[in-house]
């Protein structure tokens, strides 16, 4: 079973609403609103696999090292496991545009996402932009994304 290491960039304007691209000519969710992200590649770190998938999808530059890690998400579904890496930007050079497996870009409230969205997005930004959650993990369907209690620091 292969298993799927992902980074997704959030990007985030002035007004607090989160930057999607509806994907076109994808092999996962054609069609569908989403995130700019995509695989970590061999040797790339996760926020550079994430400035690298905003550039490729949306055209705008992310710095790596100013991306902020909002949280992580498990998933074993359909036969299908990996990890997503959630990354906050809200500073990028250029004008989101669609580009590669793009077919148009919006500006959405992260609270009330198009219908047509990923399916399991509303509750991995609920968790994890909104809620502050850092350890996620969903196993029962694409909408059951669930906290994960995290152990608070020995001191």
């Amino acid at each position: 079973m292969t298993f799927h290491l992902v980074a997704w960039a959030v990007l985030l304007d002035g007004q607090g609403r989160v930057l999607l691209g509806r994907r076109s000519g994808a092999s996962y969710a054609d069609g569908l609103w989403g995130l700019p992200g995509g695989h970590v590649e061999a040797g790339e770190t996760l926020a550079g696999a994430a400035a690298r998938e905003a550039a490729e999808e949306v055209g705008v530059s992310l710095d790596p090292a100013a991306l902020a890690c909002l949280g992580v998400a498990r998933y074993d579904l359909d036969g299908s496991q990996g990890l997503d890496v959630f990354f906050e930007a809200r500073t990028w050079v250029g004008t989101p545009r669609p580009l590669e497996k793009t077919s148009e870009v919006g500006w959405f409230d992260p609270g009330d996402l198009p219908d047509d969205a990923l399916p399991w997005l509303g509750r991995a930004l609920a968790l994890h932009l909104l809620g502050g959650v850092r350890l996620a993990e969903q196993v029962d369907g694409m909408a059951q994304v669930q906290a994960l209690r995290v152990a608070s620091p020995a001191r």
